[in-house]
């Protein structure tokens, strides 16, 4: 039969074309490796994914499982190298003959792309021990390259073939040691061929120790096909032995569903030369349901085994688990949440560190506040997270008019309620919110509420603006006792801060706060002047110029709208990658240009102008521009930017009188208390991923100032602050 791969099985793993010259005189034998910890060797890095700068490594280490040295690749997410992140991971293990640079040569360009899009890191291990000593057989079915993740127990291979306690022990807590992967059993598994085999057993043996399953063109009844009855006699013994690792034999051995799968996904194509021999995809299902168990098995029409099946449709599972994967990070975050003893500050002061704003242009001050307890209709909570948003930086500037000092900023975070006051009836001790600076009294007296045109309900505006909460009072106090004023209604650069309870945008608890916080204000600003303000139709052409988060969200939600043109405008070149990452087609530097940029896109890259156009720099010179690229007759452009106090916007008035509109967004016209929760959701069902906006993280509040310095420095789209 046709080789599943063509990888010649004699010879030691090849070399990545990834991996650099110094990685090849290590491998003859001359040279040293790139870096060595604790006895791990990483044998070449390179950048790898479209976006943001994901790196895919080839790490080597002594396996006491296999009693050889062992190499797997790994894709390291760009989120990985931020402070305190926590990464999960996905197994990605391979078939026949490969060795651990197939699946990153072949596939992993779009694996590891969305594994970035999703925050994710990919490891990709071996087939089977190799090198001096560890015995073979000329045949690509048996020994080196075919390992078939189990413990052989029979000569020759009993003393080196210990696959399945390298991938379900040795290697999970390698990654957690050294790399700070898949910590609190956050990681996944998948696979192709023998690989999905491997998946697939080693998930349902120990379902408690993986998030979730899932396989391509999987040997799924090894016990009953040449490859398994092969490999189980050699390995095991016989057959028979093999049972406890055939896929099909294990679900039909149970009388419910694994509480552990909501679903096990599976792929093949129609045209696999391997499909009815040695898969028998089939049978799986079969014995599912028996148990109960639900398998969404997927039969590719016209695709074979080779890799072009697995790089068609590895994206899919790299989302598949990358959705499992981030509602189970937000559940043991939340599990963490829950062992806060709230009942001992009810209705007291509470002590803690906060960031406070003392004066325009001065670095922030940590300092020990305390922080009243809520009164009727306010909600005091425990900030876990933070995310600094430019507007915080716009007011500490001293841009901000309505500015007041001392003050403590934040108004881009993830909290736990910790009391309530009176009459509070939406939230509850223990709940997740996100704070909104935009309020949603959803009173039916409120002609704003009630109205589907707008999301300004102006219901404690007044005080809001004065820095104090609805009765006009203040709950901050300093060491002396003296006030610190409010900042948006939320104030969230402390560890503990008071908010009005129509101010709570109530989140399911598995999402994670150190993400979500980020709905709080930039990224659904962006979207929400798409999807709301301009509602945008499918097959629009658009122009957003400033590449900063909220211009990112703008082009992410313009993609997922239906645009077919998407013009990235920037100063900086750097940012279009990011830009293209989500969805832009054209870049444009207007310092580069002869010609006004206007006049560049409404002339050059279109013939009338955009159909759209959004201005998310706050300057009233590039709004003025996005206003006359938008397209004669009908376009329209929607200011999202904040300009300093005082400016005023100017064109001349044919530019309207030809058919375009003039408009502008606060927080994307979402109304918070209804639509952040929606958001969240579309990102626990990996519709909406946002893990890409997150460039930078540190841990602890007095750690601000830092992630202010990072902003300043360029390259930051959101910096998160765990407390």
């Amino acid at each position: 039969p046709i080789r599943p791969d063509s990888v010649d099985k004699r010879r030691p793993p090849t070399v990545s074309p990834l991996s650099s010259p110094l990685t090849r005189r290590h491998r003859k034998g001359g040279g040293k490796s790139i870096k060595s910890i604790m006895g791990v060797e990483i044998l070449s890095k390179a950048r790898v994914s479209s976006s943001r700068g994901g790196y895919y490594h080839r790490v080597k280490h002594a396996s006491s499982s296999t009693g050889t040295d062992m190499t797997f690749g790994l894709y390291l997410p760009s989120i990985h190298s931020s402070p305190g992140a926590r990464v999960p991971v996905l197994f990605w293990l391979s078939g026949l003959t490969c060795d651990d640079t197939n699946f990153a040569n072949k596939a992993g360009s779009r694996a590891f792309d969305e594994a970035e899009r999703q925050g994710i890191a990919i490891v990709m291990p071996d087939t089977s021990p190799r090198g001096e000593g560890v015995p073979d057989v000329d045949s690509y079915d048996m020994g080196v390259g075919a390992g078939f993740y189990v413990d052989a127990t029979n000569a020759p291979y009993d003393k080196h073939f210990k696959m399945y306690s390298y991938v379900t022990s040795e290697l999970p807590k390698l990654l957690e040691d050294e790399f700070s992967l898949g910590k609190d059993g956050l990681k996944s598994v998948t696979g192709h061929s023998m690989g999905g085999h491997g998946a697939l057993t080693i998930a349902l043996r120990d379902p408690p120790s993986w998030v979730s399953v899932s396989a391509l063109a999987p040997v799924s009844h090894p016990t009953e096909c040449p490859w398994g009855k092969k490999a189980f006699t050699e390995y095991l013994g016989s057959v028979d032995a093999g049972k406890d690792h055939d896929a099909s034999l294990l679900l039909a051995s149970r009388a419910t569903p694994l509480v552990e799968y909501d679903t096990i996904l599976v792929d093949v194509g129609t045209d696999d030369n391997f499909l009815e021999e040695q898969l028998k995809c089939d049978e799986l299902v079969k014995s599912a349901e028996k148990s109960g168990q639900r398998v969404e098995l997927n039969k590719r029409e016209g695709f074979d085994h080779s890799y072009h099946f697995v790089a068609a449709f590895v994206e899919d599972h790299v989302a598949f688990h990358g959705k499992r994967l981030n509602k189970a990070l937000g559940t043991k975050l939340a599990e963490a949440a829950e062992t806060y003893d709230f009942g001992a500050t009810a209705g007291k002061p509470i002590t803690c560190k906060a960031m406070v704003a003392r004066a325009p242009k001065q670095p922030l001050t940590a300092e020990t506040i305390t922080v009243d307890p809520p009164k009727a209709g306010e909600v005091r909570v425990k900030v876990i997270a933070n995310a600094l948003c430019h507007t915080d930086i716009y007011t500490l500037d001293g841009c901000d008019p309505e500015g007041l000092f001392p003050c403590i900023l934040g108004h881009e975070a993830g909290c736990v309620v910790e009391s309530v006051g009176e009459g509070v009836t939406s939230v509850v001790p223990g709940d997740h919110v996100i704070p909104c600076y935009t309020p949603q009294c959803c009173k039916s007296q409120c002609i704003f509420c009630q109205s589907p045109k707008t999301n300004l309900c102006p219901a404690i505006r007044g005080t809001q603006g004065q820095g104090k909460m609805p009765d006009g009072t203040i709950r901050f106090k300093d060491s002396e006792g003296k006030d610190i004023y409010h900042f948006m209604g939320c104030s969230t650069m402390s560890e503990y801060t008071v908010l009005a309870e129509i101010s709570c945008a109530k989140i399911p608890k598995e999402a994670p706060l150190d993400k979500m916080c980020l709905f709080g204000c930039g990224v659904a600003t962006g979207l929400g002047a798409v999807w709301n303000t301009c509602k945008m139709e499918v097959n629009s052409t658009v122009a957003v110029f400033g590449l900063g988060a909220v211009g990112l969200a703008v082009i992410q939600g313009a993609k997922m709208a239906g645009a077919t043109q998407i013009i990235a405008v920037d100063v900086n070149p750097v940012k279009f990658d990011a830009a293209r990452s989500l969805g832009a087609t054209d870049f444009v530097d207007p310092t580069k240009l002869e010609k006004p940029v206007q006049q560049y896109i409404a002339g050059t890259l279109t013939q009338w102008g955009v159909d759209y156009s959004f201005d998310c720099t706050g300057n009233v010179e590039v709004m003025r521009s996005a206003l006359e690229c938008s397209h004669r007759g009908w376009g329209t452009s929607c200011v999202i930017g904040v300009a300093a106090s005082g400016h005023e916007i100017t064109t001349r008035p044919f530019q309207l009188v030809t058919g375009r509109v003039w408009k502008g967004t606060a927080f994307g016209g979402f109304k918070s208390r209804r639509d952040v929760p929606w958001l969240v959701r579309k990102n626990l069902d990996g519709e909406l991923p946002i893990d890409h906006f997150i460039t930078h993280r540190f841990e602890g509040v007095e750690k601000t100032n830092d992630a202010i310095d990072a902003l300043h420095a360029g390259g930051c789209l959101r910096a998160v602050v765990r407390y």
